[in-house]
């Protein structure tokens, strides 16, 4: 008899299937076919029907041989054993793979890298030390093209009518150097995004290198890629010591990579002003152990943790060096443009370091003079970008003011929140418990400014800007200080002063703030009955004064009694004094003006009466 096939459709009803085929079984004369179709049909049977069922179905004599096959252990063992053989075969040939990549990229010379594509430039992805980064790569300044417009002392491009038109970007600000390193060494969470590079030859700057042919064109491409697949996607690129390499994006990152290298070496790293001008200030090594509790063996290892690069080849294959120096500079310029910076606001939105940062962003989206309201024609109070607010703006505050009320009403309690030498040193996160804590007093700040009546009068419909423009600007206004964010730093510094360093209590500066307010010592600060008058409202220029700050927190302490020597009292009519002369435009002659506006010998300006409970 030939084989044995019967096809049947595809059905609902696998058990009539099975009885249908238990009959012709007993045709099949050949006692292989015989016993291999039953034991074929239990199988596939077993895919659907429980062993008892089949049994059931197949009669004994039919099933003798075939039931083994269906047995659970060996059918089990099988399967293990073809798993065991794939997972060997798998861990050999990652043993493999891993000596012939250990091979490779033992090789100082040569790096790991992926190719990436974007429009025409190709380039290749690794990662290297923050030690060979430091040491091989030079900032874009110094890359051939420039040198002629090369400032060694700052690493900056001389910028002149040959290069203003295509360099765009910003110059080296070495005063962030030992900030980014500090940021390296201190924080455990620190990361930079990976550098941009070129990679070039010496072959590349001269015109006679045998490289180039008989039209100026590039016979090869600077890069020296070995693949190590079929889809000559992954290899090995030559960095070797005859390859230059040049940071196009990424300066100020390798800045402080070579600034955390110099403290490792040295012991010690020179702070610098913008211009890379010695400011006379050292951060040592001990001072980073001393103030955040490091160790020795945890900052050298930071020399072998690895960044992200990405490098481009100075020149590609048939270019020519006018060409490859447009395309060079030209993504020198784009990446650069397209990097934006982050605002004053969007800093503090962002820093999870900063105590104060983010006490006063939990503030500004929970306390109900801050946060937003699903209310129709509601206006934000907060502005969460800029650090000004402009005339006709309904916010009352900025993010970024808040953090400086934060840090200035409570920078006595958290004097640790901030580094001993601010400077130079940065700060670390406090504490979950402390953050709730410093969160808890600015709350209650906000408590008792909010029952102040200029504020009062924004639960009555009145807008901002009615309040805070001057009566000589377009709509006018009633000039209230403290709906400009000078006036509440300034404010939320004495208060800092009187509460933590003093010990006044809150709630009775707050009655004495309310009868200032009532009888409009926050009003009008452009007219000369006001205090504020030459010290945050500048008369000449009819517009706020942010350098009278630290005199107007000071007025602020004595006016609510904080202030008993009379040497101080003192200074601050002498400094309020100043503050309120102006010079004539006419005779050029200084002139001082007191609080009912006329002009005066400046001894005869005195100090308003300290405030008592109403």
């Amino acid at each position: 008899m030939g084989t044995f096939l019967v096809k049947y459709p595809k059905t609902d009803n696998p058990v009539k299937v099975v009885e249908d085929i238990e009959q012709p079984i007993e045709t099949i004369d050949n006692p292989r076919q015989r016993s291999n179709v039953p034991e074929s049909t239990a199988i596939l049977a077993g895919l659907l029907l429980e062993e008892q069922v089949i049994q059931t179905i197949l009669r004994e004599e039919i099933m003798r041989d075939v039931i083994p096959t269906l047995s659970p252990n060996k059918t089990i063992n099988m399967e293990q054993d073809i798993i065991h053989k794939l997972l060997h075969q798998e861990t050999e040939e990652k043993q493999a793979l891993a000596l012939l990549l250990e091979r490779y990229l033992s090789r100082q010379e040569q790096l790991f890298v992926q190719k990436t594509q974007m429009g025409t430039t190709q380039g290749y992805l690794g990662s290297v030390t923050l030690e060979w980064l430091a040491s091989r790569v030079h900032f874009a300044s110094q890359l051939p093209l420039f040198r002629r417009k090369y400032d060694p002392k700052t690493n900056n491009i001389v910028r002149d009518s040959e290069t203003v038109e295509e360099l765009q970007q910003r110059p080296l600000d070495w005063s962030r150097q030992a900030h980014l390193a500090q940021y390296l060494a201190v924080l455990n969470n620190h990361k930079f995004p990976p550098i941009l590079v070129v990679i070039s030859r010496d072959w590349v700057n001269d015109p006679t290198a045998s490289e180039w042919d008989n039209n100026h064109r590039a016979k090869v491409s600077v890069d020296d890629f070995t693949a190590l697949d079929k889809q000559d996607s992954l290899g090995l690129l030559n960095i070797g010591e005859n390859y230059a390499i040049f940071a196009l994006d990424g300066q100020h990152r390798l800045m402080g990579i070579q600034g955390l290298m110099e403290l490792f070496k040295t012991g010690e790293l020179e702070v610098y002003n913008k211009d890379k001008k010695a400011t006379g200030n050292v951060i040592t090594i001990d001072n980073l152990i001393d103030e955040y509790n490091l160790d020795t063996v945890s900052l050298q290892s930071l020399a072998q943790e690895k960044i992200g690069i990405e490098i481009l080849p100075a020149v590609i294959k048939e270019e020519t060096y006018e060409e490859a120096r447009r395309r060079v500079r030209s993504i020198f310029v784009h990446v650069n443009r397209m990097a934006i910076s982050l605002s004053k606001g969007q800093l503090v939105l962002l820093n999870e370091d900063d105590g104060f940062a983010i006490i006063s962003r939990r503030l500004a989206i929970s306390h109900p003079l801050l946060k937003d309201r699903d209310e129709k024609d509601w206006n934000p109070r907060v502005n969460w970008d800029s650090a000004t607010i402009s005339n006709k703006s309904t916010v009352l505050t900025t993010l970024q003011a808040l953090q400086d009320m934060a840090e200035r009403y409570l920078g006595n309690k958290f004097s640790h929140w901030t580094s001993r030498d601010k400077k130079n040193l940065i700060s670390l996160r406090p504490d979950d418990q402390e953050i709730e804590q410093g969160l808890n007093y600015l709350s209650e700040l906000f408590d008792n400014l909010a029952t102040l009546p200029s504020y009062r009068q924004l639960e009555q419909g009145v807008k901002t800007y009615e309040l805070r423009r001057f009566s000589h600007e377009k709509g006018g206004g009633e000039g209230n200080m403290l709906f400009r964010p000078v006036g509440q730093i300034a404010l939320a510094q004495a208060l800092g002063c009187l509460v933590f360093r003093k010990k006044f209590d809150i709630k009775n500066i707050i009655k004495k703030l309310i009868y200032f307010d009532e009888i409009g010592g926050f009003s009008y600060i452009d007219t000369s009955q006001s205090v504020w008058y030459g010290v945050l409202y500048d008369p000449m220029k009819k517009r706020i004064q942010v350098s009278g700050k630290k005199l107007a927190s000071r007025l602020f302490v004595y006016l609510l009694g904080g202030v008993e020597d009379d040497f101080e009292k003192a200074e601050i009519r002498r400094s309020l004094a100043e503050a309120r002369t102006i010079k004539d435009a006419a005779t050029n002659l200084e002139k001082t003006i007191d609080f009912q506006g006329n002009f005066v010998n400046p001894k005869s300006v005195g100090l308003p009466d300290i405030l008592v409970n109403s």
